[in-house]
């Protein structure tokens, strides 16, 4: 096992902090090695080689296509270091290994131990022409942090000017141009080729960025989720939060500000849906240094707190880089860095802890397709087009898919003609990534946000009805059975109807097995999801438990009749053609 030196808050040693991060987060080495580790890379013998050979794939199946690598780390956790022969002999075994599974050896750092030299090195997989590693991180904080502002710098490579030139590059909309405050989900990217440099190269006339090329260049891209820091557009950062299912957020504090507003709200919400978190403290060059100082005590104070139990890591250099990196997927660790837009100080430090983020989605090639719809157009000569994220399996060109379910719960055959992924023409798209597909002979108006496209295998049943263990987070009085409130699960957003509860009444900080049904559509979900509820200031999280099919409560005459019609054509295709997964896929006993 090899312990990564870890560098936290300048009050507390290196030794008090690893005595905190917890064993988990320590990133192993030989798994499948059961020898000295540093001098089995200078000279292997052929078991060995396999040995590590099988460990190196191993590392990067686990992260994504990638691994940070230690020359000279010790068998027993020690950094004792090589001199210049060893390390010269081990990194060619590592450029052997590398070549073995096709990727590419970047240095990133050198250190001198007590025995001599110690390297961590960037392994990347390379991947195929028109294909690209991609990590989603949503970007929250509250109104005025710098979000927009910050992804102005960072995709377009050019420093704001301290009254909104970088943000402008972003907005989506007149009324944002204009109050400079972002009120949708908006979305750019930041590529990095092999070595790690970013490939972002705005248009010289216009300071547009060209997607496509930017995919062809890079080997990673980083996805923003611009979210909106306003209180009125909360439910807009819910459901990007939840339906964008972002790898990692971002959270903006402002150095000036402090923790105000909906820093803590937006952190809650990262928390809840367990999604790994980092700071970016911003305008630290318009910041006295005692109200700096004040901010960081605050926000470490928050972080350590029992609700979010975190390790806040002030990042100053390299090392705390690397470090902060590589054990960042236990969800303890939570690095703060101090930037400014303006002056681009620690600019380099983000941007290289980017490049250094593993995707944590993981996925199968045997597993059944599943994709989530978060947006709908209609483009002219076209078509249809649904963007979202494929949460499993493989989705390829002119296949045929179920897309459902509709207010009946019906799921109808559909056939992909064009995938698009970041506004790039490709042929497929697997577990993870977003994209966007034109429909064949299909309407607009026929798709909703929340519906699904998924393969025949999975035979799909939707719900009305379903159970779920949650918490009360808060509440201004009790909520008993009748209560409705919105709930957030994937794309889905919906209001639903508390029927039963395990508890007479539910009070801020209560748990409870909880009964819902939706009040308009039923919807595609499934157990150990997470889901937020909330209506105005009531918030909740949980995680459903069991699904429950039920018939609809047609409330008019015309619904009656559509909802018999409806049983009746799904009686007659099935019939005719129970055998075949294309059929039309009707739900039974809903």
């Amino acid at each position: 096992v090899r312990i990564v030196h870890s560098v936290g808050d300048r009050n507390q040693t290196s030794e008090e902090v690893k005595e905190e991060i917890p064993a988990c987060v320590f990133q192993c080495l030989g798994t499948y090695c059961n020898f000295p580790f540093n001098l089995a890379l200078v000279s292997p013998t052929g078991e060995q080689y396999d040995c590590l050979l099988k460990d190196l794939q191993a590392r990067t199946e686990e992260g994504s296509g990638e691994t940070i690598y230690v020359v000279g780390a010790g068998s027993d956790g020690g950094d004792y270091g090589l001199d210049e022969k060893d390390m010269a002999a081990s990194v060619a075994t590592v450029q052997s290994l590398c070549k073995q599974i096709d990727a590419d050896l970047v240095l990133l750092r050198e250190r001198r131990e007590s025995g001599g030299r110690v390297r961590d090195y960037l392994i990347r997989r390379r991947v195929p022409e028109n294909d690209f590693l991609e990590v989603r991180v949503a970007v929250v904080g509250n109104v005025d942090a710098g979000k927009s502002t910050l992804l102005g710098v960072l995709t377009h490579g050019e420093l704001d000017n301290g009254r909104g030139f970088a943000r402008q590059k972003l907005f989506r909309h007149k009324h944002e141009l204009e109050s400079g405050r972002t009120s949708s989900v908006g979305n750019d990217i930041l590529g990095f080729d092999q070595q790690g440099a970013v490939v972002n190269q705005p248009d010289s006339h216009g300071g547009g960025l060209d997607w496509t090329r930017i995919c062809q260049r890079s080997s990673k891209v980083i996805t923003f989720i611009d979210l909106a820091g306003h209180e009125k557009y909360l439910k807009t950062t819910v459901f990007g939060m939840t339906g964008h299912l972002p790898d990692f957020c971002m959270l903006m504090v402002g150095s000036n500000a402090g923790i105000i507003g909906m820093t803590k709200e937006h952190l809650g919400l990262a928390l809840a849906l367990n999604v790994p978190v980092f700071v970016v403290v911003t305008k630290i060059d318009m910041c006295p240094a005692n109200i700096l100082q004040e901010t960081l005590k605050l926000l470490q104070r928050l972080l350590k707190s029992p609700g979010c139990r975190k390790i806040p890591i002030l990042v100053q250099n390299n090392d705390d880089v690397i470090v902060t990196a590589s054990n960042f997927s236990s969800e303890r660790m939570c690095p703060i860095f101090q930037i400014s837009n303006v002056t681009g100080e620690n600019m380099d430090l983000l941007k290289m802890f980017l490049n250094l983020l593993s995707s944590r989605s993981t996925f199968k090639d045997d597993e059944p397709a599943e994709f989530q719809i978060d947006d709908t157009y209609s483009v002219p000569g076209v078509g249809t087009v649904v963007s979202g994220t494929t949460l499993r399996g493989w989705i390829r060109l002119n296949e045929t898919l179920l897309l459902g379910p509709d207010p009946l719960g019906v799921f109808i055959p559909i056939t992909v003609k064009s995938i698009h992924r970041k506004r790039m023409p490709v042929k497929e798209v697997r577990g993870g990534q977003t994209a966007s597909f034109a429909l064949k002979k299909i309407k607009r108006s026929a798709i909703r946000k929340g519906m699904v496209m998924v393969s025949p295998r999975l035979c799909p049943q939707a719900s009305w009805e379903f159970e779920a263990e949650i918490l009360v987070l808060h509440h201004p009085t009790t909520i008993s059975p009748r209560y409705q409130a919105m709930v957030h699960c994937g794309s889905i957003r919906q209001t639903a109807t508390i029927l039963s509860m395990s508890k007479e009444c539910l009070r801020t900080g209560d748990k409870a097995s909880v009964h819902f049904r939706f009040i308009k559509t039923p919807e595609y979900l499934h157990t150990d999801r997470r889901l937020v509820f909330r209506e105005g200031r009531t918030k909740a999280i949980g995680t459903i438990t069991k699904l429950l099919q039920a018939k609809p409560q047609a409330k008019t005459q015309s619904a009656r009749k559509a909802a018999s019609q409806g049983d009746a054509a799904n009686e007659d295709a099935a019939s005719a053609g129970s055998g075949s997964q294309s059929q039309q896929v009707r739900l039974h006993d809903m």
